[in-house]
């Protein structure tokens, strides 16, 4: 990682750009041994074998991820990521506004909140799968 690979907002460039292509392995490089993920509603997730645990299942029938990014805003070593996630699945493409919230310490990301509307996912996971009937 260059030096400036090492500011809050390009550990999290990096993370959200491994992780759209669903490298795991070099999104959870970027991650601290410690570090605390809350996806939406679900429990909170330790480590990043907690984070892959939580995502994997969710991310096995997708084709294809643009993390759109509208606005993202770095107070310290808190960064807040405003965007648009589109997954491709077999039937289409789902859209979930999304906002994240995450903080770096020494080049690692230690905590990854997201905040969404968990009625936009089942709304739209069930137009594609109505469509595809």
């Amino acid at each position: 990682m260059t030096a400036t690979a090492t500011r809050p907002e390009d550990v999290v460039q990096a993370f959200l750009t491994a992780m759209e292509k669903m490298d795991y392995d070099a999104g959870l490089a970027l991650v601290a041994n410690d570090v605390e993920y809350i996806n939406g509603p679900n429990a909170p997730r330790r480590g990043p074998q907690g984070i892959r645990e939580e995502l994997e299942p969710f991310f096995t029938p997708i084709i294809e991820n643009r993390f759109i990014v509208h606005r993202r805003a770095t107070a310290g070593n808190v960064v807040f990521v405003e965007r648009l996630d589109r997954h491709r699945i077999a039937q289409g493409w789902f859209e979930l506004p999304v906002t994240g919230v995450l903080e770096v310490r020494d080049g690692k990301i230690t905590y990854w909140r997201e905040y969404f509307n968990l009625a936009t996912v089942v709304e739209g996971m069930t137009q594609l799968m109505q469509g595809a009937k």
